[in-house]
């Protein structure tokens, strides 16, 4: 058994008989490798984001969360293939880290036939060098802010070039032509405002909780956007 199809292998076994423990040395028998190599693969699981947790002391040893745990995925060939293409083409996307992790899951969860067909299949497709637009440098907090539903501190410089430092309140990202914008409530003009990211300066992250707004951010821009959904 190879380590992709182990560590696929031992979450099959640890949601199998989750909440109960395994300890280490019966994963490494089940599995027939040393008990070190059982506990790097371990690791690799909980940086990648399997809800892994170890009980120490006698009875104890590692359990998985079914609570937060899926039955296997299986993706084709050219799903796999298709969320390659997305990530060679991101045009300066929000998410773009979150999506190459999603690509690497995704892949070790496949069957190893279905892997390498969309190995095969991904080799055959040639995209034509062009110039990605620059990811902004506070994108990445920006994102976190929205995602975290946190307030985010910016410095912000606007198209007449005046710079200003704002709280905000982060309601959504908006993706207009070359150009994503963060939607949110400024707290300095006590309102709605959008902040081109590519003019965001400077961004912190804060501790303290973003409030929900009902407002529709899409309001004042053309009736061709639309709300980016999980399934259609």
């Amino acid at each position: 058994m190879n380590r992709t199809d182990r560590l696929y292998a031992l979450v099959e076994e640890l949601r199998a008989v989750a909440p109960r423990p395994r300890t280490a040395p019966q994963l490494a028998e089940r599995f027939e490798v040393s008990v070190r190599t059982i506990q790097r693969d371990l690791d690799a699981l909980g940086q990648a984001g399997v809800p892994l947790y170890a009980t120490p002391g006698p009875g104890g040893g590692y359990a998985i969360d079914p609570r937060h745990t899926l039955p296997p995925v299986n993706f084709t060939s050219d799903e796999a293939a298709a969320l390659a293409i997305a990530l060679a083409r991101p045009d300066g996307s929000p998410l773009t880290d979150a999506l190459r992790s999603a690509l690497r899951k995704v892949v070790a969860a496949m069957p190893p036939t279905e892997a390498e067909a969309a190995e095969r299949l991904t080799g055959r497709i040639h995209l034509a060098a062009r110039d990605e637009p620059a990811r902004p440098p506070a994108a990445r907090t920006l994102e976190q802010a929205l995602v975290a539903a946190r307030v985010v501190e910016i410095d912000y410089t606007d198209r007449h070039g005046e710079a200003s430092r704002r709280a905000v309140e982060p309601v959504a990202l908006v993706g207009l032509a070359e150009s994503w914008y963060l939607v949110g409530h400024c707290r300095l003009r006590d309102g709605i405002r959008s902040f081109r990211l590519d003019r965001v300066v400077g961004a912190r992250l804060t501790d303290e909780p973003a409030p929900e707004h009902d407002i529709d951010p899409t309001v004042g821009i053309p009736d061709t956007m639309r709300r980016l959904r999980l399934s259609e």
